[in-house]
C-alpha cells in the first residue's frame, strides 16, 4: 500500500513538474516552421565571408570595404557599413547603404553608380556602444 502510494505521488509530482514548466512560462508560445531549401543556402554568401571585403563600382575602382552587416530589429532589413576613405582605421568614415543595393557576381562586391565622394558625402555612422 505504502508502495502504491508513493508511486502515484511520484507520478502526480511529474506530471505537475513536466506540465508545469510550460504553464510557468506565460503565454503559451508557438513556432512557426518553415523548410528552407537548403542548396540556395549553399550557393549564398556567409556574413563572415562578406565582411571585410572590397566593394566596387561598375569601373571597377574599389570605392569601400564591408566593415559589418546590421539587421534592423524593427523591419529585418539587413544594411551594409561601409568603410570609406583612410589609412589603418585613421580618418575612415563610415556609411551605411542597405544590403539589397549590392550586387554580389563571382565573388565581387558592386555598388552600382557607387564613387568614394559619393559614399563620403552620405551622412556617418557611429557604432551604439
Amino acid at each position: 500500500m505504502n508502495t502504491t502510494l508513493t508511486r502515484l505521488a511520484s507520478a502526480a509530482a511529474l506530471s505537475a513538474f513536466l506540465t508545469g514548466s510550460a504553464l510557468a512560462q506565460g503565454a503559451l508560445q508557438t513556432l512557426s516552421v518553415m523548410t528552407i531549401d537548403t542548396t540556395t543556402l549553399q550557393s549564398g554568401y556567409r556574413a563572415s565571408k562578406v565582411i571585410g571585403a572590397n566593394v566596387i563600382n561598375e569601373a571597377n575602382e574599389v570605392v569601400g570595404k564591408i566593415d559589418d552587416l546590421i539587421i534592423a530589429p524593427s523591419d529585418k532589413v539587413p544594411f551594409a557599413i561601409i568603410s570609406v576613405g583612410g589609412f589603418l582605421g585613421v580618418g575612415t568614415k563610415y556609411v551605411v547603404v542597405q544590403a539589397s543595393l549590392l550586387e554580389i557576381k563571382n565573388n565581387t562586391i558592386t555598388l552600382p553608380g557607387a564613387t568614394k565622394e559619393a559614399l563620403k558625402g552620405l551622412p556617418s555612422y557611429t557604432y551604439a556602444k
